[in-house]
């Protein structure tokens, strides 16, 4: 079985390894978005003596606006980076491929009435995706990214991928799809410490993105406003129905499913006399239902598009594991059981809010044992 992180031997950098070459001519393309956390990454590996080339991946037009990790300062922010620390530096087009899978799996997720996560999908097809194929057309032999992970490789030569040092700012939960063979590929140099420690590498190095804030909003939907976005980019979503409560009374009107979530509190528009959240979103009928919140309350779940890390789970039949059903989630206990690429999760105690479309991410200790996304929740 897979022991706990801190007993494992896992890539990290830390703040004292900057200077030391202990690598050889290890070649590495990594992934510069303009942030610290990136910006940090490139700066640790070429320290280590990689050879390093900084890659700006443009993955939508904003017209110029900036805008998280997407227009010109992000662009120029990270060339910036790479001119200051020696090392080469690209701007790779990667929106066509982005617009096919990203954002085509974000429109066909509202249409069926769920709540997609983009970043999983993101990483899936892009930076392990897509960023793979460049670095090997490069004749590259790692790609890394700023995120907030660690991996190890234990004496049978599997891959392992952990938690972040960083638990406030672990970012394992949406790489859980990673298998054998990115993770055999994949360096993650913050991974191993503090965000704090991430900025303090940043000051010391004299980056101008030291103190630059977290971007906290999708890449691709400026002012986070995801029902302009989608009403402008999917525009066959915008349809009047119906918002009723648990009995079918009809409470509201709304010109769009996709403007709501399961759980979701606020902007409802009607009053119950209570709290009120949505308790289910259903594109076929076009409508959303509400009521109180003890309705939210789930016992378990099944998700599909399982991927596993090692390749297949841990046990052919049930096992204790404890899973995360949002990026933001606390872990709880379970009971998983595979059945092919679906698993059937069993809380040990009921969740609420459980949104069909997000993913549900196994884990044992500080390890990623896998994930899927969730189809429905079990009453």
């Amino acid at each position: 079985m897979f022991g706990p992180l801190g007993h494992q031997k896992y890539h990290t950098w830390g703040a004292g390894s900057l200077g030391v070459v202990t690598s050889g001519t290890r070649s590495v393309l990594v992934a510069m978005s303009g942030g610290v956390d990136s910006s940090v990454s490139a700066a640790l590996l070429h320290g280590q003596g990689y050879r390093v080339i900084g890659s700006h991946l443009k993955l939508v037009h904003l017209d110029g606006v900036d805008h998280g990790c997407c227009g010109p300062r992000a662009e120029s922010d990270a060339r910036a980076v790479a001119e200051q620390l020696g090392f080469d530096f690209e701007v790779v087009d990667m929106s066509s491929r982005f617009e096919r899978t990203v954002l085509s799996d974000f429109y066909a997720e509202h249409r069926a009435g769920r709540t997609p996560n983009p970043c999983v999908r993101c990483n899936e097809h892009i930076k392990f995706g897509a960023f793979l194929e460049r670095a090997d057309a490069l004749g590259l032999d790692h790609v890394a990214t700023g995120h907030y992970a660690r991996t190890w490789r234990d004496p049978d030569g599997r891959w392992h991928l952990g938690r972040g040092l960083d638990r406030a700012k672990d970012q394992s939960y949406v790489l859980h799809m990673l298998g054998q063979r990115q993770l055999a590929r994949a360096l993650f140099p913050v991974g191993g410490q503090t965000k704090g420690e991430t900025r303090a590498n940043a000051e010391r190095l004299g980056l101008a993105v030291a103190g630059k804030p977290d971007s906290q909003e999708v890449c691709f939907v400026p002012g986070a406003d995801h029902g302009a976005f989608l009403a402008a980019r999917a525009p066959d979503l915008v349809r009047s129905g119906q918002v009723v409560d648990t009995e079918g009374r009809v409470l509201a009107q709304h010109d769009g499913t996709f403007r709501f979530t399961v759980g979701q509190r606020r902007g409802l528009g009607v009053s119950l006399g209570e709290r009120a959240y949505v308790v289910e979103v259903d594109p076929r009928q076009n409508r959303v239902v509400v009521g109180p919140g003890e309705l939210l309350a789930r016992r378990g779940l099944v998700a599909e598009r399982v991927s596993w890390v090692a390749g297949g789970p841990p046990s052919e039949g049930p096992f204790e594991a404890r899973v995360r059903i949002r990026y933001q989630g606390e872990d709880v206990a379970a009971v998983v059981e595979p059945t092919g690429d679906q698993v059937r999760v069993e809380f040990r105690a009921p969740q609420r809010a459980i949104a069909p479309g997000q993913s549900v991410v196994i884990y044992r200790d500080d390890e990623v044992l896998g994930g899927g996304r969730i189809r429905e929740a079990l009453r």
